[in-house]
C-alpha cells in the first residue's frame, strides 16, 4: 500500500498533479495488494533463534544466498563502475538483491526481540549479532546505491522499477527460507501471482504517464486527436501536384480546332 499512499500524499501535500491514469494506477495497486493479502501464504511457525538457525542452514537457502552474494559482488565491483551511470537497472538490482538479506535479518531480529522479553538468553546467541551486523551492512548498502540512482535517473522511473525488483526478490526469499507456498492451493498461488501483476500494472500507470494532461474533462478531445490519422501521400502524388501548381492557368498551352 506504500505506492498509492505516497502518490496521494504527494498530490495533496506537495501539490503534485495526479492525472486520471495515476488515479487508476492507485486503484489497481490497492486491488492488487488486497488480492495478495487474501491469498497470501501463512508464515511457518518460527519462534526461537535455534529454529531460525536451522532454517538458515538448509542447503536450499545456502545455495540461494551464495548466488545472491555472487551476483552482488559482480554488480558492485564489475558492472557498477562501468555501466552504473548509464543503466538504471545496475544500482537498483544491487538494492533489491541486498534487500533479501535485510528482510531475513529483520525477521530473525524480530524473533530475538520476542525471546528477549520472554526471558530467553538471546544476547548470548551468536545468531543475534550476526543478524545485527548483516542488517546494518545491508541497509547501508541499499541506501548508498539507492541515493546514487536517484542522483542520476528520474525518480518516476527509479521508484516503480525498484519496487517491482525488491518485491520479487523478497517474495522469492520468503518462499525459499520459510517454505510458505508448500501448503498453498492452486487458487491461492494464482491469486497471489495475479495480485502481484496487478500491482506492477498499477505502478506502471502511475509513473509512466505521470506528466500527461489526462483527465475526464479532456478525455473526448484526447480520443478525437488519436483518431485523426494524418493522410500520407506517396512521392508520385506529391510530384504531380508540384508540376501542376507550377503552371499557371494562363500559361497552359491552348489547343485550337480548325474546321474546314
Amino acid at each position: 500500500y506504500s505506492v498509492p499512499c505516497s502518490a496521494i500524499l504527494s498530490s495533496h501535500l506537495l501539490g503534485e498533479r495526479l492525472n486520471l491514469l495515476g488515479k487508476l494506477g492507485c486503484m489497481l495497486s490497492l486491488v492488487g495488494s488486497t488480492v495478495m493479502v487474501i491469498h497470501a501464504p501463512e508464515d511457518e511457525e518460527v519462534t526461537t533463534l535455534d529454529e531460525m538457525t536451522s532454517k538458515l542452514k538448509e542447503p536450499g537457502f545456502l545455495a540461494y544466498a551464495a548466488i545472491l552474494l555472487a551476483l552482488c559482488f559482480l554488480l558492485i565491483f564489475y558492472l557498477a563502475p562501468r555501466y552504473g551511470q548509464s543503466n538504471i537497472l545496475v544500482y537498483l538490482t544491487i538494492c533489491s538483491v541486498i534487500g533479501a538479506f535485510t528482510v531475513s535479518s529483520v525477521k530473525g531480529l524480530g524473533i530475538a526481540i520476542k525471546g528477549f522479553f520472554a526471558g530467553q538468553p538471546v544476547l548470548q546467541h551468536p545468531l543475534t549479532w550476526i543478524l545485527v551486523i548483516t542488517l546494518v551492512a545491508s541497509i547501508t548498502t541499499q541506501i548508498n546505491y539507492l541515493n546514487k540512482s536517484l542522483d542520476i535517473f528520474n525518480t518516476s522511473l527509479v521508484f516503480p522499477i525498484y519496487y517491482v525488483l525488491f518485491t520479487s526478490i523478497v517474495i522469492t526469499t520468503s518462499i525459499i527460507l520459510f517454505k510458505e507456498w508448500v501448503a498453498m492451493t492452486v487458487i491461492d498461488i494464482i491469486g497471489t501471482v495475479c495480485g502481484f501483476l496487478t500491482i506492477i500494472l498499477g505502478v506502471f500507470l502511475l509513473h509512466a504517464f505521470k506528466d500527461m494532461d489526462f483527465s475526464l474533462g479532456n478525455l473526448p478531445q484526447v480520443l478525437e486527436n488519436e483518431q485523426e490519422v494524418p493522410v500520407t501521400r506517396d512521392d508520385k502524388n506529391i510530384l504531380i501536384e508540384v508540376d501542376n501548381s507550377s503552371i499557371a492557368p494562363e500559361d497552359k498551352p491552348k489547343v485550337f480546332m480548325l474546321c474546314t
